[in-house]
């Protein structure tokens, strides 16, 4: 049963985000805290999780050659620091073509709803192209306390190399954990790769997050070829509107170059003051 006090009980000491009870149920450790609220959960290790869920649904068929090309996630209530249970079913099956669903729920309540679409993967080597501007490899580059504008123990968990200072609605950095995403239970590269995604709207902040709140209430990634890791690059540009919405787009680089985007809506809203 979940816990009745969000956090009671969340393991201290662990080298991981989730630790899982049995196949559809995890508990996340107090590095999966969020940022807004570190009794909450950071959306961007639960992401990761989800993809290792659908990873872990599809094992079954270890010969198609399917790839995740997109996946779009819902956030649809709190994320309570607590017991996660992730159910997956196929939409829409197909050889060449699949669609799959993934339910998140803490408590009994669904707060995640995800979708992922996976296409067959063929040789295009020949017509392969597009921008190909390429962010400076981290090693090259400083780290950056990303503690300091955020809390919480996801934010105080990772290494961020900014490709330049960093500056408000404009910022590329790289991204990386000595983390696992689940423990005991190893996850493929899409999966940590895309457990790091979310913490773009984090990254070019242009507002104080101690004076306006501005959280996703969703992502949508979509992939032109697999990303590898152990680093997830983030080229972001955060636009805020007039009317309390905001937009985060980020292109998606690994060491080998740009892999795809990824885009949040964010709810924009000026905290009460002193």
């Amino acid at each position: 049963m979940p816990s009745e006090h969000p956090g009671e009980n969340v393991p201290l000491t662990t080298d991981s985000y989730f630790e899982a009870i049995d196949d559809h149920r995890y508990k996340p450790t107090r590095h999966a805290g969020g940022a807004w609220d570190p009794e909450e959960q950071h959306f961007s290790p639960l992401g990761g999780l989800i993809v290792h869920a659908l990873e872990r649904h599809r094992a079954a068929r270890p010969d198609d050659t399917l790839v995740l090309s997109r996946i779009s996630y819902d956030i649809l209530g709190r994320l309570a620091l607590d017991e996660c249970h992730v159910e997956v079913e196929t939409i829409r099956p197909g050889r060449t073509i699949e669609l799959l669903e993934a339910v998140v729920r803490i408590e009994d309540r669904p707060v995640v709803r995800a979708r992922a679409w996976y296409l067959a993967a063929h040789d295009t080597t020949a017509v392969a192209g597009g921008p190909d501007d390429r962010l400076p490899p981290p090693k090259s580059l400083g780290s950056w306390r990303l503690s300091d504008t955020w809390p919480g123990g996801y934010i105080a968990s990772l290494d961020v190399r900014p490709v330049a200072p960093p500056r408000p609605c404009r910022t590329a950095a790289w991204i990386s954990t000595p983390l696992d995403l689940v423990a005991g239970r190893p996850s493929g590269p899409v999966a940590s790769y895309l457990a790091l995604v979310d913490t773009a709207n984090g990254i070019a902040v242009r507002q104080p997050p101690g004076q306006w709140m501005f959280p996703n209430v969703d992502l949508t990634v979509h992939l032109h070829r697999p990303p590898r890791g152990p680093w997830t690059g983030l080229d972001t540009t955060v636009t805020f509107g007039p009317s309390g919405q905001g937009l985060t787009s980020t292109v998606l680089h690994d060491l080998d170059g740009p892999v795809g985007h990824a885009q949040q809506i964010l709810t924009v809203r000026r905290l009460p003051g002193p």
